[in-house]
């Protein structure tokens, strides 16, 4: 059965030939490599050897994440192969899903990064909620003040376009249109009383 091997590095500046050698030396007939973030959808040679791999086959890796993404990205990688009767053999894990304790062991490591995937969202979360329980404010800073909306105000009042407005105060014009109503409703009871 051909043994496809598959090897990638983040950054120009790693060396693919710890991985190469190791492929070679699990006796893979073919290998696809690349310098490229794990992160990025956009892998051709990772797309060739996919798109490379038949029932049957075995695909040889490093390290899991050599291979995937993503947790999600993994299992989709993995429903394929079980699919398609291929195998998974990641070396320094000691992963070979052709065996049932292969199968075991890969399951469960995609189960323990889900898992860890699920605590690290619930801890950033948690932290959020904490952190506006404090009065932090997240996203941009502001940059409305009362003095900024009056003359933005005064200035629409003269003419000026709300386009204008937008580019020389660096905001939206949605934006602009709120800071318009926002000081129409705050000066016009004072314009009442006055008036009366």
């Amino acid at each position: 059965m051909p043994k496809i091997g598959y090897a990638r590095v983040s950054s120009t500046g790693q060396s693919l030939e710890v991985q190469l050698d190791k492929l070679n030396q699990a006796g893979c007939d073919k290998i696809y490599h690349e310098k490229q973030s794990g992160k990025t959808a956009a892998r051709p040679e990772f797309q060739k050897c996919m798109n490379y791999l038949r029932e049957g086959d075995t695909l040889v890796i490093t390290r899991l994440d050599r291979l995937a993404r993503s947790v999600i990205h993994l299992s989709q990688v993995a429903d394929r192969f079980q699919g398609e009767s291929i195998d998974l053999v990641v070396i320094d894990q000691a992963i070979d899903t052709s065996t049932p304790t292969g199968r075991l062991m890969f399951n469960m490591l995609a189960a323990i990064a889900e898992f860890e995937t699920d605590l690290r969202s619930e801890r950033q979360l948690e932290g959020i909620a904490k952190a506006k329980e404090h009065g932090v404010k997240f996203g941009r800073p502001t940059k409305r003040t009362a003095q900024i909306d009056l003359e933005i105000y005064n200035k629409r009042k003269e003419g000026i376009s709300i386009g204008l407005l937008a580019k020389e105060y660096d905001l939206g014009p949605a934006t602009i249109y709120r800071i318009l109503s926002d000081v129409f409703e705050r000066i016009s009871p004072e314009t009442t009383k006055s008036s009366c």
